[in-house]
């Protein structure tokens, strides 16, 4: 590895874009097929996909024609960048090739587009926040929903940051009161960093209701170990996976509700959400509140407060919009 060059990443991106077609299958292959008692490698699997319409599915395809995604592509190199950062923290290599390569990768389309924050509007989380209210209300299990759901948008949690890891267990003690009364709520992040984020005080009270259903006391204290989302059996705190099962049955009654009484034009985002959303769904209001960008950037784990600007303000982009919308046509 240390002998390769830019050049050579270069080249690997070239035979990337237009492998030998050999290489390309036109569907989903298993890699090896159980015959025999043992594995053997499957001949119609292939390393590179050519996707096709549905239209042409039934016509022998030119897989000459074949092209990774942009996606494929950042994915390609992301993978090989951070092989090199792993030899780099070994002391095996000084130098990273491949991160310079891909700024000069001719393949690549620079992207100056305007991005959209995947949100929910005000009223669409109005519906996810009643939905979840009215679950908890009416059968006490639900309690854990509507936490879990407070939780994502008011702490602006990334649902991994809420579920049980090999190296992390979120725990009630994480919750914490400082000396003027002041609550936190200690995370383990993105890049195994630690911070610290704000808990607001309407936040609170969900808490404390989420405890009672616990049987806990209401408020957190020092050295409680208990998991901040139990496992509905066993022991343990709850896996991203069944975190997301939560919301995600959430989100589906909020867009059932919601179309039924806006139509399905008010209520397709729901349809298309995730758990993430929740997360820029409630920095995008901190924001529109007025909120300093500097407090919000550290509750979000952000590295600069221009990442921030970039997901969620767009500042720029907003100060362009609004220039142009008075022009006139004649």
């Amino acid at each position: 590895m240390e002998q390769l060059r830019k050049a050579d990443i270069l080249e690997y991106a070239d035979f990337c874009w237009q492998p030998p077609v050999s290489w390309i299958c036109t569907a989903n292959h298993e890699k090896f097929v159980f015959r025999n008692g043992h594995y053997t490698q499957n001949p119609l699997w292939a390393p590179y996909k050519l996707q096709l319409p549905k239209q042409v599915a039934n016509r022998t395809p030119d897989k000459k024609k074949y092209r990774p995604s942009q996606q494929t592509l950042t994915a390609m190199f992301t993978g090989v960048i951070a092989f090199y950062k792993y030899l780099m923290n070994e002391e095996f290599l000084y130098g990273n090739p491949a991160q310079i390569a891909k700024a000069d990768c001719r393949h690549f389309i620079k992207d100056a587009q305007v991005k959209e924050v995947r949100r929910l509007s005000e009223s669409q989380w109005q519906y996810v926040f009643n939905v979840a209210l009215e679950l908890a209300n009416q059968d006490r299990v639900y309690e854990r929903s509507l936490f879990v759901i407070t939780a994502l948008k008011t702490l602006f949690l990334r649902i991994s940051e809420l579920s049980e890891r090999a190296n992390w267990t979120p725990v009630m003690s994480h919750f914490w009161q400082d000396s003027e009364g002041n609550w936190w709520l200690k995370i383990f992040g993105k890049g195994r960093k630690i911070r610290d984020i704000t808990v607001p005080s309407s936040f609170i009270s969900y808490l404390k209701r989420y405890r009672e259903y616990r049987g806990l006391s209401p408020l957190p204290s020092v050295g409680e170990n208990d998991p901040i989302v139990e496992k509905i059996r066993g022991q343990g705190g709850m896996t991203a996976r069944q975190l997301t099962r939560i919301v995600q049955q959430v989100l589906d009654q909020a867009y059932d509700q919601m179309k039924d009484a806006e139509g399905e034009d008010k209520a397709r985002k729901l349809k298309e959400a995730s758990t993430h959303w929740l997360r820029h769904t409630g920095a995008s209001m901190e924001i529109e509140r007025g909120r300093a960008l500097k407090d919000l950037s550290e509750d979000l784990g952000h590295s600069s407060m221009a990442t921030t600007d970039t997901v969620y303000v767009q500042t720029e982009n907003r100060v362009r919009a609004e220039s142009g919308k008075n022009r006139k046509v004649n």
